[in-house]
């Protein structure tokens, strides 16, 4: 992680010419790398569902089945 943090911090001075400029830009940047750590750990994890996604789907699928 220390590799990605080091390059986020090259791409900031790259396009802004600021340095991460105090703790809080470093500690907003520590939750920014946990974040993309959990959004990546969920690939291959998420699914399609099954069920309609909406109201409308459900009511075109159940057409006519109600007694």
């Amino acid at each position: 992680m220390t590799e990605y943090l080091k390059h986020f911090e090259w791409w900031i001075w790259t396009w802004h010419a600021i340095s991460v400029p105090n703790d809080s830009a470093t500690r907003r940047r520590d939750r920014f790398a946990d974040m993309i750590n959990s959004i990546e750990s969920l690939r291959d994890s998420l699914h399609f569902e099954e069920e309609p996604a909406s109201f409308a789907a459900a009511l075109i699928r159940d057409t006519g089945t109600a007694q």
